[in-house]
C-alpha cells in the first residue's frame, strides 16, 4: 500500500544580503589586464525558506564585484509565487520562478537570484528526510578531491604562493592551484616552475589564466606549460569563445577546464558539444541552482567529461560526491565566517558530514553582516 503524501506548503521566505569583506584585495589576471579592480568583499544572497510544518532550508547565491544588489532585488520581487507551494515541487517551481521573471531572460543575475532559492529547497527536502543532500541525491563516494586556490593569486610574491602552498598541503587539502595570465608570459611560466619546483613531482598542480590569454599565447603558453604534468589549464580563453577552446584542447596534452562564468545550461551545452574542455567546472549558485546544476552533471557524464565544480564548496561537495566519475572539489576558505559548521579535510579529500540538508547554518557574523533583509509571508 503506497505511503501517503506528506503534504507541507511554504509560509515565508527570509531573505538576506550580506557583504563578506576580504582581508586583503585579491588581484587575478583581469586585474594585471587592467579589466577589473582588485576584489574586497563577496556579496551573498541567502534565502531561508519556512513550511507550516516547521521545516526551514537554506540557500545562497553570491556576486563579486558587482551585482549583489541586483540578485537581492530580483528575488525579492519573486518570492511572493514561492508562498503557499508545495516545497516538495522543486523542478516546478524553479520553471514558475523563471516565467516569474522571463522578460530578464533565463541567464545572469536572474536566475543566479532563483539560486538561492533552489538551493534552499533542496537544503529543505534533505532535511525532510533526514539525509546529508548527497544521500538525498545519490552519492557514489562520502569524499571527493580538493584543491586550494585562495593561496595562489597574483597579488602575492612567488615566496608567499610556495609558503601557502605548504601550509594548505598540511592542512590536507590534496592540490594546489596558481594564477597565471599576466601580461608576460614569461613571468607566469616562471611562478609555475618555481612551484612545480616547490611542491614535487606527482603533487596535484593547476593554473587558471582567468580567461586572459588570446588563441596564439593560449596555444603557445599551453605547449610551454606540458613539462610541469599540470592536472588542468583553466579558462585560458573567453569563456565564450568555444571554438578556441575546442581547438586548445585538441592541441594540447594538457587537460583544458572552463564553465565557471557561465550562467546557464544552454551555455555549457555549447562548450560539451564542441568538445571544448576535458573538465568542465560549473557553478551551481551561478547557473541558477542545484536543479540546473544537476542537468548539466547528467550532461557532463553521458559525455565522458571530468567535473570540477567552482567555488561554494558547502554546496560543491554533495554534488561532486553525486557524479559517477570521481571529481574535484575547489576549497576556499573565504565563506567560513559565514557558517557555524566547518567541513572536514583530511588525506587530500574533503568529507561529506552527516548533518542532514546542506549541513550547514548561518553564523552570528553573518547576521553582523548584512545590509538588507526582507520577509515576503504571503502569495502574490
Amino acid at each position: 500500500m503506497p505511503h501517503a503524501v506528506a503534504h507541507d506548503r511554504v509560509e515565508s521566505v527570509a531573505l538576506s544580503s550580506v557583504t563578506l569583506p576580504l582581508p586583503t584585495g585579491i588581484s587575478d589576471a583581469k586585474v594585471f589586464t587592467g579589466r577589473q579592480r582588485p576584489m574586497t568583499e563577496v556579496a551573498l544572497l541567502f534565502a531561508e525558506i519556512r513550511t507550516e510544518a516547521g521545516l526551514e532550508g537554506v540557500g545562497f547565491s553570491y556576486a563579486k564585484r558587482a551585482g549583489g544588489p541586483a540578485q537581492f532585488a530580483h528575488a525579492r520581487e519573486v518570492a511572493p509565487d514561492l508562498v503557499g507551494e508545495d516545497p516538495n515541487d522543486i523542478g516546478r517551481l524553479w520553471t514558475k520562478l523563471v516565467w516569474a521573471g522571463a522578460s530578464v531572460g533565463r541567464s545572469g543575475a536572474a536566475t543566479q537570484a532563483l539560486a538561492a532559492f533552489d538551493v534552499a529547497l533542496w537544503d529543505l527536502k534533505a532535511k525532510r528526510a533526514g539525509l546529508p543532500l548527497a544521500k538525498l541525491l545519490g552519492a557514489h563516494r562520502d569524499s571527493v578531491r580538493c584543491y586550494d586556490t585562495s593561496g595562489g593569486f597574483l597579488h602575492e610574491s612567488i615566496g608567499q604562493v610556495k609558503d601557502n602552498a605548504t601550509r594548505t598541503l598540511a592542512s590536507g587539502v590534496g592540490g594546489v592551484k596558481i594564477k597565471v595570465g599576466l601580461p608576460d608570459p614569461a613571468e607566469d611560466l616562471r611562478r609555475v616552475a618555481a612551484v612545480r619546483a616547490h611542491l614535487g613531482d606527482g603533487v596535484p598542480l593547476m593554473v587558471d589564466a582567468n580567461q586572459q590569454w588570446d588563441r596564439p599565447t593560449a596555444l603557445r603558453v599551453g605547449r610551454a606549460l606540458e613539462e610541469f604534468d599540470l592536472v588542468w589549464i583553466e579558462e585560458p580563453l573567453d569563456a565564450h569563445d568555444t571554438r578556441g577552446h575546442a581547438e586548445l584542447t585538441r592541441a594540447l596534452t594538457t587537460a583544458v577546464a572552463s564553465g565557471e562564468m557561465l550562467t546557464s545550461v544552454a551555455e555549457h551545452y555549447e562548450l560539451i558539444r564542441a568538445g571544448a574542455v576535458d573538465v568542465l567546472q560549473p557553478d551551481a549558485p551561478r547557473v541558477g541552482g542545484i536543479t540546473q546544476f544537476l542537468r548539466l552533471a547528467a550532461l557532463a557524464d553521458h559525455h565522458h567529461l571530468q567535473l570540477a565544480p567552482h567555488f561554494a564548496m558547502e554546496i560543491h561537495v554533495h554534488l561532486a560526491a553525486a557524479y559517477p566519475r570521481e571529481p574535484w572539489v575547489e576549497h576556499f576558505d573565504w565563506l567560513h565566517p559565514l557558517f557555524d559548521e566547518r567541513l572536514e579535510i583530511s588525506g587530500g579529500r574533503m568529507h561529506l558530514s552527516d548533518r542532514p540538508g546542506l549541513g550547514i547554518t548561518l553564523s552570528g557574523q553573518a547576521r553582523a553582516w548584512t545590509a538588507e533583509t526582507a520577509v515576503v509571508d504571503s502569495p502574490r
